[in-house]
C-alpha cells in the first residue's frame, strides 16, 4: 500500500488515526450532554438533542476543536469532564509497534492534529505516545483547521518537509482533500475510525484497517 522508498516525512492524526474515535463518540454524545442535563436540570435527551444542534452548526470550525469555546459557551470545565473518563483512552490496534518503526525507519514523525492542546495533553499523557513524535502540532497554533488551506501553508513554513515525499494518515476525509491540494503525495485514511461504529465503505482514498497495513520494513542489520 507504500512505497516505502518514496517517503522521507510522516504526518499523523491522532482521534480516529491513533486513538480510537470511540472516546469522543462517548464524550460527546453521551458523557457531556449527561453533566450539562445535570447541570441545568434537563432530561438526558433534551440535553443530548440541544448539544448535537450546536455541534453541526460548529461542525469544521477551530471553535468545534476548542475547549475553550465549549467551556465557555456551556458554562462547563470541559477538560476536567474529559479528564473524568480518560481511563477510556484506547490506542488504535499495532499503533505502538507502527510508531516504533517509523521511528527506528530514522523518518521524522510528527502529529498533526485539530483537537485543543488541553485535549492533545489529556489523550498523549494517557496513550503514552508523545516521545514518538518530532512535534506535535495542533492546528490551534496556526488559527486555522486543517480543513483549510491557511493551515497547510503555515504548516510547509513550520515543518521543514518534501509535500510529495510525506505520508498523511487522517481519518477525515475533509481533511486528506485539503492536504492533497497541498500537494502531500501519500493519503490514507482509516476504515474505521470508531471502533464501536462499522467499518466505512467507499471511500475516496486508501483506506487501512489497522497500521499493521503499512509497517515500515526494519532497518537491515
Amino acid at each position: 500500500m507504500i512505497d516505502w522508498d518514496a517517503i522521507d516525512t510522516v504526518f499523523l492524526d491522532m482521534d480516529g488515526t491513533l486513538l480510537d474515535l470511540r472516546f469522543d463518540s462517548h464524550f460527546w454524545y453521551h458523557h457531556l450532554p449527561q453533566r450539562f442535563a445535570e447541570a441545568y436540570g434537563l432530561e438526558f435527551s433534551e440535553a443530548q438533542e440541544n448539544l448535537v444542534a450546536r455541534y453541526r452548526e460548529m461542525r469544521g470550525t477551530l471553535q468545534w476543536y476548542c475547549a475553550d469555546y465549549w467551556s465557555e459557551e456551556l458554562g462547563l470545565d470541559v477538560t476536567a469532564l474529559k479528564h473524568e473518563i480518560r481511563h477510556r483512552v484506547t490506542r488504535m490496534p499495532h499503533v505502538e509497534e507502527f510508531l516504533d518503526r517509523v521511528n527506528d525507519s530514522g523518518r521524522p514523525c510528527y502529529l498533526v492534529t485539530n483537537a485543543h492542546p488541553k485535549f492533545v495533553d489529556i489523550k498523549l499523557e494517557e496513550s503514552q505516545i508523545r516521545p514518538y513524535f518530532r512535534q506535535v502540532i495542533s492546528s490551534h497554533e496556526f488559527q486555522a483547521p486543517k480543513e483549510s488551506p491557511e493551515f497547510w501553508k503555515i504548516l510547509r513554513g513550520v515543518v521543514e518537509h518534501e509535500p510529495a515525499r510525506t505520508l498523511m494518515v487522517d481519518d477525515d476525509l475533509n481533511v486528506l482533500e485539503h492536504a492533497e491540494a497541498a500537494g502531500i503525495g501519500c493519503l490514507l485514511t482509516v476504515r474505521q475510525p470508531d471502533s464501536g461504529q462499522p467499518e466505512r465503505e467507499r471511500l475516496a482514498y486508501p483506506a487501512i484497517r489497522d497500521f499493521s497495513d503499512i509497517m515500515p520494513p526494519r532497518p537491515a542489520a
